[in-house]
């Protein structure tokens, strides 16, 4: 068979149930349906860790963030850690990224003043081609293209991300983030990846080739361009799942508490950037959903330029997010630490015919993990699957099989050593290697363990929206105790493997497969 192509798109922040094709009642993406109903869509999909680089560093290694262990923007990737990248490499292929990847270095490859660590937002090791938005030159090679199209750039570039039109009219009824952004759609930074991407597409060489999409939005800052601001009203959105107040919010745990004051007080996501009142969110929302529309319509440019190309039937698709985000559930603007919100994301993979044909318009239920999609896509392409993976392949599930022996819940992590979190009544507060969270969570319950802080449980029969924590309730401490023991065992069971597959004697070194794939 001719060898494959593989397309690789993430977004940054986008919500699991924001597809149309999952009756969102809200948002449209009929690209992006379209691409589910040619390939397989799971619906139970989840992220590992939080913020954009732990997440993408395990989305790239398919490694858990207790065995990669890039726990913050900004800490460093392991460079003996292999990546999708480094093995398509290995393949023959010329990895080429448009979009960023997040990617800090190990500062032990480069001499101390070396600009690449000077930067968190480094590219990963073994993408060779950067077509657009790489640190090294961030926002200018967005700016330039804006200039090559007479586009009058303002005094500080950076306002492009953050200054809206002024005297916008409506904005005093909708919201302030009902004002668009002062560049049209075909100028905004989605379109610029778009047409880099295409214009790689167009001349890919004589290769098959592997292409990293990577689109920043529907990622804060909220600014669309028009006419993605007024795309959907603030009306229509969905109710915020949250307790009554801030303050009842708060009580549910103390971590949840010094979020909540954080994310109002301070940072990207502060009320003097983005106001917290009824009309402001709402709209915000409906932005949000704006510019996931913007984004799948650029998608959908992307698509129907491999078709029109003639490479659609023979490229790999996979698309998904590095997370996700509250916006305003459980009153949280950003990222939560332990809320489904920021860590179920989408899945779609869609792949050419061949022997074993793909299913075509299949939802799959099992739950499934960012780090099941390095393993799925060395699988579909006939490689080897790195010792290292903690992830599973989901070929099975393309075809209309189940995969042995496969995880009946999802687990994620944080690590929140430096957001200098000082608990209540606790000095001097606990230990910088203390701040950490992990996550199990299957159709009945979700149990969040602190390393130094109260645990809690959840009953999603009967509490879906995650606002009662059950953990001392005398009810419910056999269930308490059973979850505490499966993610003592989940972690035991998933301690990093790199060499341990391996024994050295007489015959040399002996490499043991592992049961399955």
């Amino acid at each position: 068979m001719k060898e494959k192509n593989f397309l690789f798109i993430t977004t940054d922040q986008w919500r699991a149930e924001c597809l149309s094709v999952l009756g969102h009642p809200t948002v449209k993406t009929p690209n992006l349906d379209a691409l589910a109903a040619d390939g397989v869509l799971f619906r139970n999909h989840f992220a590992q860790c939080i913020p954009c680089g732990p997440s993408r560093a395990s989305i790239f290694t398919g490694m858990y963030l207790q065995n990669h262990r890039s726990l913050e923007n900004g800490t460093p990737l392991d460079a003996r850690h292999t990546n999708i990248a480094l093995e398509f490499g290995k393949l023959g292929y010329d990895p080429t990224l448009a979009g960023y990847t997040d990617t800090t270095p190990d500062p032990r490859l480069y001499p101390p003043h070396d600009p690449k660590l000077k930067t968190y937002e480094g590219i990963l090791p073994g993408f060779n081609r950067v077509l657009a938005m790489s640190s090294e030159n961030f926002p200018e090679s967005w700016v330039q293209w804006l200039k090559e199209r007479g586009y009058k750039i303002p005094e500080n570039p950076r306002d492009l991300y953050y200054v809206s039109v002024e005297g916008y009219p409506g904005v005093e009824e909708r919201g302030k983030t009902y004002a668009p952004a002062p560049y049209s759609k075909e100028e905004s930074e989605t379109a610029f990846v778009t047409d880099k991407a295409e214009k790689f597409i167009r001349k890919p060489g004589t290769r098959p080739w592997f292409l990293h999409i990577s689109y920043l939005k529907p990622h804060r800052p909220y600014l669309a361009p028009e006419p993605y601001n007024r795309l959907y009203h603030p009306d229509d959105v969905p109710d915020f799942k949250r307790a009554l107040s801030p303050e009842e919010e708060a009580n549910q745990h103390p971590f949840l508490a010094f979020q909540l004051e954080k994310n109002l007080n301070s940072g990207y996501y502060s009320a003097s950037i983005y106001p917290r009142d009824e009309k402001s969110m709402r709209q915000l929302r409906a932005t949000y959903y704006g510019l996931m529309t913007e984004v799948d319509e650029n998608i959908g440019r992307i698509i129907a330029l491999l078709k029109e190309t003639g490479q659609y039937e023979n490229t790999v698709i996979v698309f998904t997010s590095d997370h996700g985000v509250q916006l305003g559930d459980h009153y949280l603007l950003g990222q939560g630490s332990y809320f489904d919100q920021t860590f179920h994301v989408p899945l779609i993979i869609r792949a050419p015919d061949e022997k074993r044909q793909q299913q075509r318009g299949r939802v799959i239920d099992a739950f499934t993990e960012s780090i099941d999609i390095f393993p799925t896509v060395m699988d579909m392409f006939g490689a080897d699957i790195p010792i290292q993976c903690d992830g599973r392949s989901l070929v099975p599930f393309l075809i209309g099989e189940t995969p042995e022996r496969f995880r009946t819940e999802v687990h994620w992590e944080y690590d929140f050593r430096y957001l200098d979190y000082i608990p209540p009544g606790k000095e001097p507060g606990i230990d910088f290697d203390e701040c950490s969270l992990n996550v199990i969570r299957d159709e009945h319950y979700k149990y969040v363990h602190f390393a130094a802080m109260p645990d809690l449980l959840f009953d999603l029969k009967k509490d879906p929206e995650e606002l009662h924590n059950l953990a001392k309730c005398p009810t419910y401490m056999a269930i308490v105790l059973k979850y505490a023991q499966k993610m003592l065992s989940w972690r035991m069971a998933n301690d990093e493997r790199t060499l341990t597959y391996m024994l050295v004697g007489p015959k040399g070194v002996v490499k043991r497969p592992r049961y399955y794939k």
